[in-house]
């Protein structure tokens, strides 16, 4: 039996690799590895996304950790040649754009095993952040490029790939969301925080670019606590901003601004129980610009580019940069009842990953008569 094997590292990339890992156990065809390297090592920022997401344990755990990004990078390289060596896979399925993305692509091209790109042809046009040297770099070495959104195509097309190796599945992440959202909203989330539906907003910050720089860091938190003088702001915390939070000297900023809520880093069930029901979002994650859109709640990008366009043109998200006075000023006209109300992309359609299974059947020459026909 061909064996496909999978990589996920960090919090998106779960999302991501849960549907696509059930669609292809469904179909029984293929044999699957599933390969944890470890990159978020905090069991709020990875263990307990398995059991929400319903994922198997992972059938290997590098346990990598933290590093500069050389150091993760090569840490996973060097981890993840022994276990290519080992499983011999016919498929190495990479998600995303993170560290472990890149090194096990770079080491399955070195090696000459088969490597699809799930979430390929994203760009920002801005080689400062990382996570774009790693999404350019893997989509060029990549076989299988397997798009969310058709200027994923357009990208991809501008860059000299063959349109041969270019797919256009859809969102796999907005899978996971629609598979999972009846079982959040069974949550007492809301109740346990004592909010009402539409009364509150959610804020994610954890961006090098974002959280590394006090002036800007100081000026995100001094917009966030204006905004939270007309409504709480749930802030999960994640681990890099908390310290960053306590090293930049913003404790007092924090304790001027009681709505302004800091709270530990939730699971993906009661994330989405919080975010599903929020009057507004504000982030500079990828991925909650996406659910956003899906979710149809307002979402205000709190960085000065986006790889996700769509959000923008067709969804619910506005990117404000992080001027302070922008911010206040976008997230006031959505709390007067003018945020954008957008619309779902093509193929946010929740069946994603059924494709994504179809494509590795034929690619792998499985007998695909039986199978279910792609969308």
């Amino acid at each position: 039996m061909k064996k496909v094997l999978h990589i996920v590292g960090a919090r998106p990339n779960f999302m991501k690799v849960a549907p696509i890992h059930k669609a292809i156990a469904t179909r029984g065809q293929l044999s699957q590895v599933l390969v944890h390297t470890g990159q978020h090592y905090d069991v709020k920022m990875s263990d307990v996304f398995f059991t929400d997401l319903g994922m198997p344990a992972p059938d290997i755990h590098l346990g990598i950790g933290s590093g500069s990004h050389a150091e993760q990078t090569a840490r996973v390289m060097l981890e993840l040649e022994k276990v290519f060596l080992s499983e011999k896979p016919d498929l190495v399925s990479v998600v995303g754009d993170v560290n472990s993305t890149l090194a096990a692509a770079l080491v399955a091209s070195k090696m000459g095993i088969l490597i699809s790109h799930v979430e390929a042809g994203l760009r920002s046009f801005d080689n400062r952040m990382p996570e774009e040297i790693n999404r350019i770099v893997t989509d060029r070495i990549a076989d299988l490029l397997l798009t969310p959104s058709p200027d994923a195509d357009v990208n991809l097309q501008k860059e000299g790939a063959a349109a041969s190796r270019i797919h256009f599945v859809g969102n796999v992440m907005i899978d996971s969301l629609l598979a999972s959202k009846a079982r959040a909203d069974t949550l007492p989330t809301l109740k346990d925080l004592g909010l009402a539906p539409q009364g509150y907003a959610v804020c994610t910050l954890h961006r090098a670019s974002n959280v590394d720089d006090a002036k800007i860091l100081g000026g995100l938190i001094s917009a966030l606590a204006h905004v939270s003088t007309r409504l709480p702001i749930i802030f999960p915390v994640h681990p890099r901003t908390r310290k960053m939070l306590a090293d930049k000297g913003l404790g007092g900023l924090l304790e001027k601004a009681p709505g302004l809520r800091l709270v530990e880093p939730m699971g993906y069930l009661e994330f989405l129980a919080l975010t599903s029901q929020a009057k507004l979002i504000l982030t500079d994650s990828g991925g909650l610009q996406e659910e956003s859109t899906a979710l149809g709640v307002p979402c205000l990008t709190l960085r000065e580019n986006t790889e996700r366009p769509i959000t923008v043109e067709q969804g619910t998200n506005l990117v404000v940069g992080v001027d302070p006075e922008r911010i206040r000023e976008a997230a006031t006209a959505i709390l007067n009842g003018q945020g954008k109300k957008g619309r779902v992309p093509e193929l946010w359609d929740g069946r994603a990953a059924e494709r994504i299974a179809d494509l590795y059947a034929r690619v792998l020459g499985v007998d695909t008569g039986a199978l279910r026909a792609s969308a």
